[in-house]
């Protein structure tokens, strides 16, 4: 029997943390080349430091000529990015900072492996295990804490970026301690927020003043009681920050970029790798598989585990778990899933549509409990399996 009783803690981080600004970029790469040819093949890493971007790692069009103009492009979508987020400090802006490209053209002998040609399907990217994680614990069908830290940095960034809070800065990093009672979320016990501001002379407590009221407004009602304690910029001020205050590298967030530490995570990152890569598609697989076994009412909670080989079209293994809140057998769960969507990477793929330049809107606050967008970004997100589901069992 699970523990129905406890407090859970889960962090995120802003747009404008060292990570986040290359993840940002890695995925706007990526959607520059899916942009020009939806079966692209991207694998981009970022560093960011004081004044300097490095950009490495592999791409591929089957258009030399325009793989060669694209390249010549990297450097202004670097710094398209940068702009956006919000950098603009001596040490870190987006018109002085130094950009340095080092993409090149991908291994043939990777690409051998992953090509579908007439005798075999396309492959898996690269071996590896992906989960996915569902509960009915919020309307997002995601862990309260993950999503709450997550929405209280999201919206910071809404009014710093439209004006109405000028003196908070891009970089900021939130962390929310949720108490659960009879295995639901019922508050919040700790609050902690370390933001960036612009003006010197701000204390901790000028910045909570700023910060709280918008704070209140994206946590349910009553989660924030007299109890409640607040560590606001706790170290003093916060003035230096984004990559001149600390180094960044794209895929260092992956437990913020999930599930905040309530699920397994089988260790490989998403940003900046195009959908042939099961470590992004496929876990985007197992959140739709998860979130529709939840939405359809089988279980309150749900994980599962796809594992995949390079080269190898069809995953190794599914695992399910309900941890004990389902209504139907999970193994029985594990053989309908085969019948409802096709996990080989191109069944992927196709089935979320993920050939599309969706990804650079991911690279922070979170890839999964997100509303799925007109064009096809966060399909992931949707229930529309939940029928087939359960008419499969």
């Amino acid at each position: 029997m699970s523990r129905q009783n406890y407090v859970f803690t889960s962090e995120s981080v802003s747009e404008g943390h060292p990570d986040k600004v290359c993840d940002r970029i890695s995925d706007a790469v990526l959607d520059a080349f899916l942009a020009e040819e939806p079966e692209a093949r991207v694998a981009c890493e970022t560093f960011a430091t004081t004044n300097r971007v490095v950009i490495g790692g592999e791409v591929g069009l089957s258009d030399q000529a325009k793989l060669a103009e694209y390249m010549e492009r990297i450097p202004d979508i670097a710094r398209a990015c940068i702009k956006d987020i919000g950098y603009e400090q001596e040490k870190f802006h987006h018109a002085t900072c130094e950009i340095t490209n080092l993409l090149h053209e991908q291994s043939a002998h990777i690409a051998q492996g992953v090509n579908s040609s007439d005798t075999k399907d396309e492959g898996a990217g690269d071996q590896g295990i992906m989960f996915g994680y569902a509960t009915n614990e919020t309307d997002a069908l995601m862990p309260a804490p993950i999503q709450f830290a997550h929405a209280m940095l999201r919206r910071l960034a809404e009014v710093r970026k439209s004006g109405a809070e000028p003196t908070l800065g891009p970089d900021a990093k939130s962390q929310l301690s949720v108490r659960y009672e009879n295995g639901k979320p019922v508050g919040v016990t700790q609050i902690v927020l370390s933001t960036q501001h612009l003006d010197e002379s701000m204390t901790s407590d000028d910045v909570r003043a700023v910060v709280e009221p918008y704070i209140l407004e994206v946590l349910p009602d009553g989660w924030v009681t007299s109890d409640t304690v607040w560590h606001v910029n706790p170290t003093g001020k916060f003035v230096i920050g984004g990559p001149d205050g600390d180094a960044g590298l794209t895929g260092r967030k992956i437990i913020v970029d999930t599930y905040g530490g309530a699920a397994p995570h089988g260790g490989g990152a998403f940003s900046g790798k195009d959908p042939t890569k099961v470590d992004r598609s496929a876990a985007y697989a197992a959140r739709y598989l998860a979130k529709n076994i939840v939405a359809a009412g089988l279980a309150d909670r749900a994980t599962i585990q796809l594992s995949y080989a390079i080269g190898v079209a069809r995953p190794l293994s599914i695992y399910v778990d309900t941890h004990g809140t389902g209504d139907v057998d999970a193994a029985a769960i594990e053989a309908a899933i085969p019948k409802v969507m096709d996990l080989t990477p191109r069944g992927i793929r196709t089935h979320l549509q993920l050939n599309r330049p969706i990804y650079a809107r991911t690279a922070a606050y979170g890839h999964f409990g997100r509303q799925p967008d007109a064009d096809g970004g966060f399909s992931w997100e949707r229930t529309d399996l939940a029928e087939a589901l359960k008419k499969a069992l």
